[in-house]
């Protein structure tokens, strides 16, 4: 199993935004010094808590600084930007970091951001839907491309001139593109099964439940099934809030404190999916009632941690539990206390990785 890194990221909005930017990028430093195979950024324009705006942009502020972390987009949110947009910065920065490039791409999930795009109200998964398929077009044709749609329509025809090159656009340094990986947060989500038909990965949420995670290697076996592929569990990336500590109270006492960073996670976190409909996300059931999903419930159930020991037969038990995922992804979150959150980085690809493939073979 490969271990990989993931942040959207979230911080208290009270905390000074440069310390936090420069926070960020010593995660994704010390990540590939501790030999990560992925680390993922996320992206939001309407949020003083999650902080990155352009995701492409905070990777390419990496390309230079890392040596082999493959850097992943994590996501696009397509239905807020052009795809021509998307498709030029996308090859640009897989140029940039010579191949070792994720495209993380997903609907998007903040409901403020869908208004400030104009898209509240606008069929978002057919705008994701047809910018994918436009962006894979562009990088697969050549100028003046004529791609028509419903929501965007992309062509150089009135002004090209190649002579120059003029009206091409660039296209990526991995043949035919990058590969392509779908953020999914929905129990039986059929994003899982459509992705797995077109041959791409999926990351499953860190904070959607292990029951509902377990329901995306059944949607996955489905879309493999429906293209006649074959059963690959190295597609499948499974997310979660993890704290690792030399000592089981002190793992405990940071993870599990409600004013902490993982407290504050989950409460932002709750606050914006149970407010947009989605207190499912949270529950082991589909019969619990709403009032049962507290933030107490969700802490205990959904955040991993202890000493290395302990985590390690956690996620081995997850993994029994949910089914065959080849990445287990190492959700970051504030560093509240440096020293602390370093540290738990460290244990986790030092000791519990190591532990946990020789428990399960690999």
């Amino acid at each position: 199993m490969k271990l990989s890194y993931f942040t959207m990221p979230l911080h208290p909005p009270t905390r000074n935004y440069l310390e936090t930017l420069n926070e960020d990028r010593a995660a994704f430093l010390l990540a590939d010094e501790l030999g990560f195979h992925e680390g993922f950024v996320g992206e939001h324009v309407t949020d003083r808590a999650e902080t990155v705006t352009s995701c492409l942009m905070f990777l390419a502020s990496l390309a230079y600084q890392t040596n082999n972390i493959r850097l992943g987009s994590g996501t696009v949110n397509l239905p807020n930007t052009h795809p021509a947009t998307v498709a030029a910065q996308v090859a640009m920065l897989d140029h940039m970091l010579e191949g070792r490039f994720v495209f993380g791409i997903s609907p998007g999930g903040l409901r403020s951001d869908f208004e400030v795009f104009g898209n509240l109200d606008r069929d978002r998964k057919a705008m994701f839907d047809e910018a994918i398929e436009q962006v894979l077009a562009i990088w697969s044709t050549q100028p003046p491309y004529d791609i028509e749609g419903e929501f965007w329509n992309v062509s150089t025809r009135q002004t090209m001139d190649l002579a120059i090159g003029q009206g091409a656009i660039m296209g990526p340094y991995q043949k035919p593109h990058p590969p392509i990986a779908v953020a999914s947060m929905s129990p039986f989500s059929e994003s899982v099964a459509n992705a797995a038909r077109h041959g791409w990965s999926i990351i499953s949420a860190n904070f959607l439940q292990p029951v509902w995670v377990a329901s995306h290697w059944q949607k996955l076996c489905e879309g493999w099934d429906a293209a006649d592929l074959p059963h690959d569990p190295g597609a499948w990336r499974v997310a979660k809030s993890i704290f690792v500590a030399d000592d089981e109270k002190l793992a405990r006492d940071y993870a599990m404190n409600a004013m902490g960073p993982y407290g504050n996670y989950y409460t932002s976190l709750m606050r914006k999916l149970i407010g947009n409909g989605r207190p499912d996300l949270f529950k082991d059931r589909h019969d619990m009632p709403d009032a049962d999903v507290t933030h107490q419930f969700v802490m205990e159930s959904l955040v991993i941690h202890g000493t290395p020991e302990q985590v390690t037969e956690q996620i081995v038990a997850l993994r029994e539990q949910v089914g065959p995922f080849g990445t287990l992804v190492y959700a970051g979150h504030d560093w509240a206390d440096v020293a602390l959150s370093r540290r738990s980085m460290e244990l986790m690809a030092r000791e519990v990785m190591p532990a946990v493939n020789t428990v399960i073979g690999e």
